[in-house]
């Protein structure tokens, strides 16, 4: 398909492809649910079509290139402990889980770490009551449904599955690590993570989306492949987690992420995100606030240059009183890149007493770097403390001249300067050693700069 753009007859073409290799493989386990999940989902894909720069929700994201490519769904690689190894975090050496091209590899996981009352795998090893209660969350976060999801949700063969029970509180981070192996013939990956906090329940945990090369994964490899990830958050009444969530694919890949967390009573969600890689990257984050004194923490960090684009869609509903919420997202654009921000914060008359700030922060590091940026409030409560803005800047020339009048060539200034605006973001990561690895990644790009 050379055609960048896709007419009606081509994107049904296309689409149906795309939802073939989806259901190329059978679910994990065989239960009722799933099979109707499954076949209501196929169902939704047929009624939906592929997005374009016309919708609105993608006038700035340039799906072209993905659509020229015939993805096959992925195989089965093997994969040996001491690659893993290189990915494991010192403070998950033993409450992490592994999936190589969408598929549990029981074999390199190790969750002997983790308290009894916490589960960490996959569907076909839950419980039967586990399997019984998966019908209340999997596939039921709110929502409008997009074409990606639909087809995550038609064709994902397992899932990555965090339970925690009643007033357990997990203190070792739970890594979670989804890493692609490429080969001959562009890939498709489908991921899914399901996170259940129950009642008085807490924990942190790490999803990562990477792969496995000799070289840095910020280098072209002529090896595209394309991850389609669906993440589903349940916090109930008092329940806290905190979300750490690192892409970091390949420079000719394409991702497409959802993040969908539903909070009640009482309960309070952080996310850190982080996103370095992929040629194109997509992640709708939404958030419901289903009850009263509900928190939510939007922390991100995008790093991009040469032709990357990185497009953040967050969503965050307050639907109830004393509802809290702060986001602060950074953009760091070098090159050709383009950076995508649209934030949007709901606070209908209900949800009085409200508190809640947004603000973008972007840095562009050359002529052709461009940000479309468009933080948004909606707010017909009266008796609420809300704002929201957006800056976009360069480095400041009196800070450079500062820098080097204090010693400094103007390169160093450069770099002290780059990476002192990505660490407001990179110390809110509760994990030393992850900090330190994302900080040389910044580090290394602002070399390159």
């Amino acid at each position: 398909m050379n055609n960048p753009t896709l007419d009606t007859t081509n994107s049904e073409t296309y689409l149906n492809n795309l939802l073939e290799q989806c259901q190329a493989n059978s679910p994990i386990i065989d239960i009722d649910y799933l099979q109707t999940l499954r076949k209501n989902a196929v169902a939704q894909v047929k009624e939906l079509t592929l997005p374009t720069k016309k919708d609105e929700e993608w006038r700035f994201t340039d799906l072209s290139e993905l659509y020229q490519l015939e993805f096959l769904a992925a195989k089965s690689e093997t994969v040996t402990q001491n690659i893993i190894d290189n990915f494991i975090l010192p403070e998950a050496q033993q409450s992490y889980i592994v999936f190589v091209n969408g598929q549990y590899a029981s074999e390199l996981s190790n969750v002997s770490a983790l308290p009894q009352d916490v589960y960490v795998g996959n569907l076909s090893n839950l419980s039967e009551l586990q399997q019984e209660n998966i019908v209340n969350y999997l596939g039921k976060s709110e929502g409008e449904k997009d074409t990606f999801t639909a087809l995550n949700t038609a064709g994902f063969r397992d899932a990555a599955v965090v339970w925690i029970n009643k007033n357990i509180a997990v203190e070792t981070p739970i890594q979670v690590l989804f890493l692609v192996v490429g080969n001959d013939n562009p890939s498709l990956i489908q991921t899914r993570t399901l996170i259940i906090a129950e009642t008085g329940s807490s924990a942190s945990f790490i999803e990562y989306y990477g792969t496995i090369t000799e070289h840095c994964s910020d280098l072209q490899q002529n090896n595209p492949y394309f991850t389609n990830s669906v993440t589903e958050i349940w916090l109930n009444n008092n329940a806290q987690i905190n979300h750490n969530r690192i892409q970091r694919e390949l420079a000719d890949s394409f991702h497409i992420g959802r993040s969908s967390i539903t909070q009640n009573q009482d309960s309070n969600y952080t996310c850190n995100e982080i996103n370095l890689g992929a040629k194109v990257s997509r992640h709708n984050l939404q958030i419901w606030q289903n009850g009263t004194q509900t928190e939510s923490h939007l922390n991100g960090l995008t790093m991009i240059d040469n032709q990357q684009v990185a497009d953040t869609h967050t969503a965050v509903c307050l639907n109830h009183p004393y509802g809290v919420t702060h986001q602060l997202h950074k953009c760091i654009i070098d090159g050709n890149g383009q950076g995508v921000f649209n934030g949007k914060i709901f606070v209908p008359k209900l949800a009085q007493l409200t508190n809640a700030t947004q603000l973008n922060r972007n840095l562009l590091l050359s002529s052709k770097a461009r940000i479309n940026t468009k933080p948004e409030l909606q707010i017909t409560a009266d008796n609420v403390k809300c704002s929201h803005g957006a800056t976009i800047s360069q480095l400041e020339a009196d800070e450079l001249f500062y820098l080097q009048s204090r010693g400094l060539n103007e390169t160093d200034a450069r770099h002290l300067l780059i990476d002192a605006f990505a660490a407001e973001i990179l110390e809110r990561i509760p994990f030393k050693s992850l900090q330190q690895r994302l900080t040389q990644c910044v580090v290394c790009r602002t070399a390159e700069a």
